[in-house]
């Protein structure tokens, strides 16, 4: 009988053990690897995030800068810490194209995709030319002038993406040029060694302002709150979003519960005004996709970018 009443009650214990495991999470500093150098935009956003869950949860998060070939020297790192919610880290669409470049093997489904926490809106930017001053235009010029267009881009990066689903959606042929970071490009267009090039607001406002590059588009799914006036690219008739996304991954293995745990934090901290704020005078559009919905959104990216391989590539 003794032997009975004891079994009930270990049987019992594991079945509270892990809700009572997941409201205790964090019981101590939880190590954010951010596979980013300091200053960035990746670094300073995510900042915000580590601060927010020190005050949500108690526990200190320390960030920790791991840089290196874009992003994957970090990653490959925090591969093989310990599944115990002790350590995160962060991904963005450079992952994915990384793994389809075979840069690394290494993918978003190498992780646990917890939460989606920040956008920032790319603007299709135009030089000031006597071909096209906005989007119909530019795909009427392109059309009719293949491989007259020449795009700005990073190879095998985020922007040569983004310009390789404008050309592959609209059916478009363009030249691409290589420059190594946004900067560089907006200086090019400003020169007019370009036609167009893409990036967030801020790289290229001042010249839009003043009258010398124009915002031809969007890739958001509805019109920004920084420029009402520019149409999104769903408008002109492409079915695609090009934004850089940030979001919090787990290491393979992580206990389901404390996933679950991590994310109601990360949700509670996207909540706050103080979050929502400073990540928009930092550029970004505080944004929360939960686990499921961030995931949904990987894999369709990451097959999006799997059928533009060629174009990286050649």
């Amino acid at each position: 009988m003794f032997r009975k009443i004891a079994v009930a009650a270990g049987l019992m214990a594991a079945a509270f053990a892990a809700p009572a495991q997941a409201q205790s999470y964090p019981e101590k500093p939880i190590e954010f690897i951010v596979p980013w150098g300091p200053g960035g935009g990746s670094d300073t956003l995510m900042r915000i995030v580590a601060q927010g869950l020190t005050e949500e949860t108690g526990q200190a998060v320390p960030v920790i800068n791991m840089p290196g070939v874009g992003g994957n020297v970090g990653l490959a790192e925090f591969a093989k810490r310990p599944a115990d919610g002790y350590t995160i880290s962060q991904i963005h669409e450079g992952l994915l194209v990384s793994n389809q470049t075979g840069i690394t093997e290494l993918n978003w489904d190498s992780f646990i995709p917890v939460a989606l926490v920040a956008s920032s809106p790319q603007y299709l930017t135009l030089s000031k030319n006597d071909n096209f001053s906005n989007f119909e235009e530019l795909v009427a010029y392109a059309k009719a002038h293949p491989g007259a267009v020449r795009a700005g881009v990073t190879l095998g990066g985020i922007p040569h993406v983004h310009i390789a689903m404008i050309e592959e959606a609209m059916g478009l042929q363009f030249s691409y040029v290589g420059y190594t970071d946004t900067g560089e490009r907006i200086r090019a267009l400003m020169g007019g060694n370009i036609d167009i090039a893409i990036g967030d607001i801020s790289s290229a406002k001042q010249f839009v302002d003043n009258g010398d590059l124009i915002y031809a588009a969007v890739g958001t799914e509805e019109r920004t709150d920084d420029a009402p006036d520019v149409p999104t690219l769903k408008e002109l008739g492409m079915d695609a979003e090009l934004v850089i996304t940030r979001g919090v991954v787990l290491p393979k293995g992580t206990p389901q519960e404390t996933v679950d745990a991590l994310e109601a934090h990360i949700e509670k901290v996207m909540q706050r005004e103080d979050v929502i704020k400073l990540m928009k005078n930092a550029g970004a559009d505080p944004v929360f996709y939960g686990q499921e919905k961030y995931s949904a959104y990987l894999e369709k990216l990451n097959a999006t970018i799997a059928k533009l391989v060629g174009k990286l590539e050649g």
